[in-house]
């Protein structure tokens, strides 16, 4: 929303009235004077006017190292959600940046800032998501050539961007995608004829799950790490 629309639903004064006010550079976004009508105004913008503060909403980014059998949801009749691992204020309000499956581990981003999710999430984002693997056989001689080239899903009628598998071992492994399509690491080792022992998601963009963080704990993203993630 502009600056001098959000400014008269909030003070009820006429759009001339508040773009005065503007002009006089008595008006605060984010602690820094503005004299721009048309500056964009967010739900999480600290707009200040004449000494008197309009709005002030904090973005909240949280990274929760999810344990297996917790579904990446906000609500379930059956199954403890990522929002029961969180004792944090107003968690009701926050939302899952990135799922995980039941049976999958690793790290998981909540945030309120919906704007801030899609940018994550999108396709366009191109963001690494690195998993590590382990398999009920052998992995084959050319799992990497064919990761690389990508694999064709046929009910969705694409093909799986390329991806960088790293041998741990005979059956363990570390993939790298660049997208996150509905059970896509299992779907493509499956294409393999290989089944998904256990699957642990250990890295979004720059952002690593360290060893500091034990399965079920959570801590919160300051702003920065929040946006270098998005440009990372």
């Amino acid at each position: 929303m502009r600056l001098d629309r959000f400014l008269t639903r909030k003070t009820q004064q006429s759009n001339k009235q508040v773009r005065q006010q503007v002009d006089a550079g008595e008006v605060l976004v984010d602690g820094v004077v503005v004299v721009e009508w048309s500056t964009p105004i967010t739900r999480f913008s600290e707009v200040v006017m004449a000494g008197e503060r309009l709005q002030e909403n904090t973005a909240e980014y949280w990274v929760l190292h999810k344990p297996v059998g917790v579904v990446s949801d906000t609500k379930h009749p059956h199954h403890k959600t990522v929002l029961d691992c969180l004792e944090v204020p107003n968690k009701q309000q926050l939302h899952v940046a990135g799922r995980l499956d039941l049976n999958t581990s690793g790290l998981v981003l909540l945030t309120n800032n919906g704007a801030w999710s899609k940018a994550i999430t999108q396709a366009s984002s191109q963001l690494e998501k690195v998993y590590e693997v382990t398999l009920d056989k052998p992995i084959p001689e050319q799992a990497e050539a064919v990761f690389e080239q990508g694999i064709y899903f046929g009910y969705e009628d694409i093909t799986t961007l390329p991806a960088r598998l790293e041998r741990l071992g005979l059956t363990a492994a570390r993939l790298t995608l660049t997208e996150g399509r509905y059970h896509q690491v299992k779907r493509m080792f499956g294409h393999l004829g290989l089944r998904v022992l256990s699957l642990h998601r250990s890295r979004i963009g720059n952002l690593v799950l360290s060893d500091e963080l034990p399965c079920g704990s959570y801590r919160r993203l300051s702003n920065q790490e929040a946006d270098t993630l998005l440009s990372s």
